[in-house]
């Protein structure tokens, strides 16, 4: 099994820089994909970004691009999403996630996840 717990979400302003942090635990970590999603209330939860266990893969969603960098340390057991010149529009809880096959985007394709964080930008 894994567990997934979120943190280093918070409120920045517009144009400013956020990381947020996912701890995770299992045996079988380290051949997790991992991505991060956010959700906004009444909508459906979207992709942010993914990675595989080795870094080799990398996705992002079009709105996120250029702007937020998905990476992990396997190691430390930790994925990390860097957050930069934020919009308004990033606002969302953001949720970390893992599966345990190969590298997939949809959040239905994930078999864990953690609490979520909340992240507010001001304008």
């Amino acid at each position: 099994q894994v567990q997934l717990v979120e943190s280093g979400g918070g409120l920045v302003q517009a144009g400013g820089s956020l990381r947020l942090f996912c701890t995770a635990s299992g045996r079988t970590f380290i051949s997790n994909t991992m991505g991060w999603f956010r959700q906004v209330p009444g909508k459906e939860r979207e992709f942010v970004a993914a990675i595989s266990w080795s870094g080799s893969w990398i996705s992002y969603a079009d709105s996120v691009k250029g702007r937020f960098t998905i990476s992990r340390d396997t190691a430390k057991k930790m994925v990390y999403l860097q957050m930069n010149t934020l919009h308004p529009e990033d606002t969302a809880v953001y949720y970390c996630a893992a599966r345990m096959g190969a590298t997939m985007t949809p959040p239905s394709e994930y078999d864990y996840w953690g609490q979520g964080t909340q992240v507010t930008v001001s304008s």
